[in-house]
């Protein structure tokens, strides 16, 4: 792109690269990891890939600088969410700037910070240190944290221990201490099907979901009306939400099967396992009446995915110090998930949330990232390295 970038380590040429490959989660980032494999190879920049079974799509962590604890790691996620569907005024597999913002695909989410991460490494490289600095990139955040699962099994088992972790994640340049963990899950309704003009011998598959829908909404209801509370969010209580309905193949025909996706994000006073527990126990009360007729008839529930939330402000040392780093005063917590939480789960680390944008940006047509906020972020990267030599 035309004025960006001033040469190919500089974090707004990366951009430019990493925006081009169109690693939507389904489809994969093996070409942008082999990218940026490149770049740390010819930094002499030493790294290890983890490739998932399928081949199309690796996690990768390198290192820069001695070996053993301390020091920091820079996270981010390669993959960005689908453009289908969305309007864009350019391709948004392509950087273009307008007006001081950086527009395409993964600008926001999370493609601007992983490129000053590297520029931040590459920099390093060419440093001596005292402590080191790792970079850790993911596949599959988009569909539930999936690639960076497998590589922090490895690196605990390694032994890694940094003094604290930096997820880029966008937050405007100001550190975030926590997110609300997640569990995502699938109610099968199943029912017994029968032509829709003897209805009553059969069982609507779809009338047990929307049974559930409104348990579902019920214990929403009480949960924010009396739940645990946390000031610091947008939305201060655990939330409850059924995404996706599927049921029925033709109208003259009393459905035999509905799958409800549902999820829960939750404060850290809430557990996610009671809760599933309650919906589980409506589930059952819902389902019986039916099977006294249809013995085959029920809801059954299972957890598709989930992450725990983050919960980092008790580290104040860390907070304080990512806090100079960025020059931002302040901080917050956020409605979205993090590999964050992983991070801290695994290695039992300080974790906090810093990268530039906003996801006001995020997931949809015209996502963008100002270079303000690129260069705020490199700033604070910058001073990171000098910290660390």
């Amino acid at each position: 792109m035309s004025g960006v970038g001033r040469d190919g380590g500089d974090a707004l040429a990366i951009l430019d690269r990493l925006i081009g490959f169109a690693s939507v989660s389904r489809d994969g980032n093996m070409a942008l990891i082999r990218h940026v494999a490149a770049l740390l190879d010819e930094a002499g920049i030493a790294y290890t890939l983890y490739p998932a079974k399928e081949g199309d799509r690796a996690s990768l962590f390198a290192t820069v600088g001695p070996d053993g604890p301390g020091g920091v790691v820079l996270s981010g996620h390669t993959d960005v969410v689908p453009v289908d569907g969305q309007s864009w005024s350019s391709d948004p597999f392509r950087l273009r700037e307008r007006q001081g913002r950086l527009y395409g695909r993964g600008t926001a989410d999370m493609k601007g910070f992983v490129a000053c991460a590297i520029e931040a490494m590459l920099s390093a490289g060419r440093r001596r240190l005292r402590r080191p600095l790792h970079l850790a990139l993911s596949y599959d955040e988009e569909i539930g944290c999936v690639g960076v699962r497998p590589m922090l099994e490895a690196l605990a088992r390694a032994g890694l221990k940094p003094d604290w972790v930096l997820v880029g994640e966008p937050t405007g340049m100001t550190v975030a201490t926590g997110h609300k963990g997640k569990l995502a899950a699938r109610a099968t309704c199943s029912g017994c099907a029968a032509h829709s003009a003897l209805a009553p011998t059969g069982l609507n598959a779809i009338h047990l979901a929307c049974d559930f829908v409104a348990a579902l909404r019920a214990l929403q209801e009480e949960i924010a009306q009396g739940g645990a509370r946390d000031a610091a969010y947008d939305i201060p209580y655990t939330t409850l939400h059924a995404g996706v309905i599927a049921g029925g193949t033709a109208l003259n025909i009393v459905p035999e099967r509905c799958v409800v996706d549902f999820e829960i994000r939750n404060v850290t006073a809430d557990d996610p396992g009671r809760l599933m527990e309650r919906l589980s126990a409506e589930a059952e009360r819902i389902g019986a009446a039916g099977r006294q007729r249809f013995p085959a008839s029920g809801i059954r529930i299972e957890v598709v995915n989930a992450y725990p939330g983050l919960e980092g402000g008790a580290h104040r040392q860390v907070v304080e110090r990512a806090a100079a780093l960025s020059g931002r005063p302040g901080e917050r917590k956020l409605a979205f998930g993090t590999e964050g939480g992983l991070f801290a789960e695994a290695l039992a680390v300080p974790v906090v949330v810093c990268g530039p944008g906003s996801m006001d940006q995020g997931h949809k047509a015209d996502e963008y990232v100002s270079r303000q906020q690129i260069e705020a972020c490199r700033a604070m990267l910058s001073r990171l390295v000098q910290d660390l030599g």
